[in-house]
């Protein structure tokens, strides 16, 4: 997985710092995240057991690997010399790559209780944890990704005031942002005080995680790929 993960990083880096300035597509930003999200299951696989997520992660990252070819930044980023963007950039990243593994763990869990219920567990599932102890990782998944949610909304605000002189504009990506905050902040709140679980917690993590994908790679799509526009 090391070996894997350097393989990507050196396409990565070589395409989002070519010619000494930063591009970030909407095919390096899947390939990051995903990179990112690799990193982190490689990470938390020393502390916990993460087995099943392999299959899941693994194949999504190999493929994204080849999106900064497919997808490439039609010009530079401005404004990259700026603190606050540098490390805007990098926490959004990082919550988006906590996310991605979240919902992907929620998926997995959701798949485990099925198959449990129906009597047949398949060898590649019977390595895993018990269901309350996947479920005790998600919520520690979330909690790492909701601060790191929340200071990407706060240092967003801080770039928009360094660059632009005022606080961050009531756009698209804004609403989706904070619509996603309020969605897991409504789910960590119902989890502490009533204890919400199972499905209610596939929910709501996967409608927070699309309303993250909508905020930000959505509309890249949308204006990098189907309008053509930078």
């Amino acid at each position: 997985m090391l070996a894997a993960l350097g393989v990507h990083a050196i396409v990565l880096f070589g395409t989002m710092l070519a010619g000494n300035t930063l591009r970030i597509g909407v095919g390096d930003a899947i390939s990051a995240i995903l990179w990112l999200t690799v990193l982190i299951y490689w990470l938390g696989g020393l502390f916990y057991r993460l087995e099943g997520l392999q299959a899941l992660i693994m194949p999504a990252a190999a493929a994204a690997a080849f999106l900064p070819a497919l997808l490439p930044a039609a010009r530079p980023l401005p404004n990259t010399e700026l603190l606050a963007f540098k490390l805007h950039v990098l926490i959004s990243m990082l919550a988006y790559s906590l996310f991605t593994i979240a919902s992907l763990h929620v998926l997995l869990m959701a798949m485990l209780e099925r198959r449990l219920h129906r009597g047949a567990l398949p060898a590649g599932l019977q390595k895993l944890p018990p269901l309350l102890t996947m479920e005790t990782l998600l919520f520690r998944i979330i909690w790492a990704g909701f601060i790191m949610l929340s200071l990407t909304l706060a240092s967003g605000v801080v770039f928009s005031e360094e660059l632009f002189g005022k606080a961050a504009r009531l756009n698209h990506k804004t609403i989706f942002g904070i619509v996603s905050w309020f969605v897991f902040a409504a789910l960590l709140f119902g989890r502490h005080f009533h204890g919400w679980r199972g499905r209610v917690a596939v929910r709501w993590t996967l409608t927070g995680f699309l309303m993250l994908v909508l905020a930000y790679l959505g509309s890249k799509f949308v204006v990098e790929v189907l309008l053509g526009r930078a």
